[in-house]
């Protein structure tokens, strides 16, 4: 552990929490214990919970000092359980209450961006398949039709004619509000941020149509690149894009911001990730690696962040 790192004995009895009740309980589950393993063994008094609705009251009552929130997806990254935990008193990881939130729905975080001048895919909301149609014929073939409160690809389809257009409303349908994107044909890159730092950027394809469920958590043959082949300029400019969309969207601690590149290589945000997988197939570990960051001391670096100026100068 570098030595910049605190004792581990200052962060107290540390929760890490996960599972929760959303579509993403298995991987959250996964992630989690990947990270409790790490801070046990970087000699952290860590346990392990999985969440329940009453979570701000069981950590507050079994005296745990801080959280770490490996939640993933509704109930656990949209910022109810970090408000709960606000209103409990108990310190957790990662974007706060309104950066959570934001970065939770895809289409008001692709229209704050856009205000800001971080270019992303032209989207629409819709709310009927009538809808989804006229919208997917005005973008023009293909599209992206998915959820708008969802991740890991939960619900998410490629449609590249009209005859498709409704059996992937029906399935992004089931997972609440939906949206249908414009489809760009390039690359898929992502940008991890570790406080305000941007890590080499990661590019990844799956051996299927699209970087899926299968293809982020189970398949062994998902090619990543990292760093990812792009220019100085591009890579730069990506970078760039990340930061300034994680500051926009109130983020903070740690994140991931994904891009879909045009056949021209030029970068499109897609979304920002409050709390990225941390399995083995994860995204930010694999960036952070390349910087020379190890599974242990990322997830360390991430919870120091929890600790107030008073606790670090005690």
């Amino acid at each position: 552990m570098p030595d910049s790192l605190p004792s581990p004995t200052l962060l107290g009895k540390v929760a890490v929490v996960m599972g929760g009740w959303s579509a993403e309980r298995d991987v959250s589950l996964m992630s989690g214990q990947q990270v409790f393993e790490a801070l046990v063994s970087a000699g952290v008094d860590a346990h392990a919970v999985d969440a329940g609705r009453d979570i701000a009251s069981i950590l507050a009552s079994a005296g745990f000092n801080r959280a770490f929130l490996i939640l993933h997806g509704r109930g656990g990254e949209d910022g109810q359980v970090q408000a709960a935990l606000e209103l409990a008193g108990v310190p957790y990881t990662g974007s706060g209450v309104l950066g959570s939130a934001l970065a939770m729905d895809k289409f008001r975080s692709k229209s704050l961006c856009r205000q800001i001048g971080v270019p992303t895919a032209d989207a629409h909301m819709v709310l009927n398949l009538a809808e989804a149609k006229l919208v997917a014929e005005q973008i023009g073939f293909p599209v992206v039709i998915k959820p708008t409160l969802e991740g890991s690809s939960i619900g998410v389809s490629m449609v590249n004619g009209s005859q498709s257009v409704a059996p992937a409303y029906e399935l992004a349908v089931k997972h609440g509000p939906v949206m249908v994107e414009r489809r760009l044909m390039g690359r898929e890159v992502t940008a991890a941020i570790l406080g305000q730092q941007c890590l080499p950027l990661v590019s990844m394809k799956g051996s299927g149509e699209f970087y899926d469920y299968d293809a982020k958590y189970i398949a062994d043959d998902t090619e990543y690149l990292c760093p990812a082949e792009l220019s100085v300029e591009q890579t730069s400019l990506i970078q760039s894009y990340a930061l300034s969309a994680f500051n926009a969207l109130d983020c903070s601690g740690w994140g991931r911001v994904d891009f879909m590149l045009d056949e021209n290589d030029n970068p499109f945000f897609i979304e920002c990730n409050t709390a990225p997988g941390m399995t083995s197939h994860s995204l930010v570990p694999i960036a952070a690696a390349q910087s020379g960051i190890t599974f242990e001391s990322l997830c360390m670096r991430i919870l120091v962040d929890t600790l107030t100026a008073a606790e670090l100068a005690a």
